[in-house]
């Protein structure tokens, strides 16, 4: 089974993230994309276009489901082979359709503060990382950040993938992923098109 550990400082335990927002009934999490151009400055770049990834069956903690991968794992890699998998649309939905539900169910305030507190997440993730990270001018790296929502909405890291897979699933994600890497080379590279 997948699991979301939180680290709690008082005590250094690690605990299982038990009550995930759900919508469906059905638990996911998020893969956003986050381009690195320096550490030192931190330079970062959030893609607008991530998705959630959702399970294919309804979520269910219970002692009988805990084994059930198609309950708990969000992957597309473990999804793929559920009776319930969905080919069109790959248990995927967008990151603006995720936003618009919220405000509409939660309300904008709260939504924009979610999406205030991920952006901080990664902020404080690379910012963890950044003095044992190589600094070369002439280097970047796309990481996916796996991220989970707790039904209180507040997230969770789970990974943090460099050089996430660019495969795609659905006709959507190729799109995405088109795009995905159209914008990281217009900001990589300079405007003529030469690098320095």
């Amino acid at each position: 089974m997948e699991s979301y550990w939180q680290y709690t400082e008082k005590d250094t335990r690690m605990m299982y993230i038990d009550n995930p927002l759900l919508i469906g009934g059905k638990k996911f999490d998020l893969r956003l994309y986050v381009l690195i151009t320096s550490f030192r400055p931190l330079k970062a770049y959030l893609f607008r276009m991530g998705f959630c990834r959702f399970c294919t069956v309804k979520y269910d903690a219970s002692i009988q489901e805990l084994d059930n991968m198609y309950v708990h794992l969000t992957n597309v890699s473990v999804q793929k082979h559920g009776g319930e998998y969905n080919s069109m649309h790959g248990g995927k939905l967008s990151v603006q359709n995720l936003r618009l539900y919220l405000e509409s169910t939660r309300g904008k305030a709260v939504t924009e503060r979610l999406f205030s507190s991920i952006s901080w997440l990664i902020v404080h993730s690379l910012k963890a990382v950044a003095p044992v990270m190589a600094n070369d001018r002439h280097c970047f790296e796309c990481y996916g950040y796996d991220i989970i929502i707790d039904n209180k909405l507040k997230p969770w890291l789970i990974e943090v993938n460099a050089s996430p897979s660019l495969t795609s699933t659905t006709v959507n994600d190729r799109i995405l992923k088109y795009k995905l890497i159209d914008n990281i080379l217009s900001v990589v590279l300079p405007p003529d098109g030469v690098p320095e």
